[in-house]
């Protein structure tokens, strides 16, 4: 039986007609050279990372995990002197479905939350699937907070108020991150924002089933992404949960976490379970499902209401967070 699938917004449905010229929501394999190449990489070289001079921005290179290539972090601070101690540190995982993407894809986000909070924004470079199946994404992940946390002080930033924050495949491994970090003791961060969150490699839900062929990432970009990483694993019963976090046995002792979603994308009904399971495991979550939002809207369409609402929950959870 055909699901009918949720309305988008109306301001979001008249963008997405011009997004879908550019972009298809199936990704195949065989697209991901073509999407690499055309992911604007002019473009994001002509960003204005500094804000008008607010940051100073900095990309240093940093051992990676044992026996592994050194990674790449994108560091941004305030360029003024902290006035009140060593600031928070906004933790940053790019998105791009697992096989696309670097440091600075999404990162204008936590630089926003940054300059509104007075933190330092650190963007970690991960290697991509299918090139570099798991573990090393995750395990790229965790060096670069373990790097951050090691060398806060040097930043002027304070280890104990880290928090870490990622959209789409980066939420899916920030969300891996916290429970990495809990099971090996490792960094504490004070909170977690997963951002439509890449969650689990099954890809059966209502949501992925009634989005199919719709929006920007649907049931076999979703595929493609965890075949990229998986391999023949996907789907099946031997999945690590720091791959695939709705695989997860255990969701006690995590950071308060926010999750956000659209109700029309794929990824409503994961992340709605995830925040269900944080819940009933007796943890700390705030959940908004955006009505008629599609994967990624208020990147595409920031002055729509709705994305401006969804920036605006977004800081206020992290301002309450960080005690601003």
């Amino acid at each position: 039986m055909t699901q009918v699938p949720p309305p988008f917004d109306p301001e979001l449905a008249a963008a997405l007609e011009l997004v879908g010229d550019v972009i298809s929501p199936g990704l195949t394999l065989d697209d991901i050279a073509t999407m690499r190449e055309g992911m604007g990489v002019d473009f994001l070289g002509e960003l204005d990372l500094t804000l008008d001079r607010f940051f100073e921005v900095e990309d240093r290179t940093v051992p990676g995990p044992d026996g592994e290539p050194d990674i790449s972090l994108l560091i941004c601070r305030p360029a003024a002197p902290a006035t009140v101690g060593p600031r928070p540190v906004f933790y940053h995982v790019h998105g791009g479905g697992m096989v696309i993407g670097d440091n600075r894809i999404g990162v204008t986000a936590a630089l926003d939350w940054a300059k509104e909070l007075d933190a330092v924004v650190v963007s970690v470079e991960y290697r991509l699937a299918p090139e570099h199946p798991h573990p090393a994404p995750i395990e790229d992940v965790y060096a670069g907070l373990v790097w951050t946390a090691e060398h806060a002080a040097e930043l002027g930033a304070d280890a104990d108020r880290i928090v870490i924050a990622g959209a789409s495949a980066g939420g899916g491994l920030t969300a891996a991150l916290g429970l990495l970090t809990r099971d090996r003791k490792g960094p504490r961060p004070i909170g977690q924002v997963l951002m439509c969150p890449m969650l689990d490699d099954r890809n059966d839900t209502v949501s992925s089933h009634q989005m199919a062929g719709l929006g920007v990432w649907d049931r076999t970009a979703n595929e493609t992404g965890w075949t990229a990483l998986l391999g023949d694993r996907r789907g099946g019963p031997d999945v690590s949960p720091y791959a695939s976090p709705a695989r997860a046995d255990d969701v006690t002792d995590l950071p308060p976490t926010f999750i956000d979603v659209g109700s029309a994308e794929t990824f409503r009904d994961e992340a709605v379970a995830y925040a269900t399971r944080i819940w009933q495991s007796g943890g700390v979550a705030e959940l908004h499902v955006w009505p008629g939002g599609f994967h990624g809207y208020d990147g595409f369409v920031p002055q729509a209401a709705v994305s401006r609402a969804t920036g605006a929950a977004r800081l206020n959870w992290l301002r309450r967070l960080i005690g601003e």
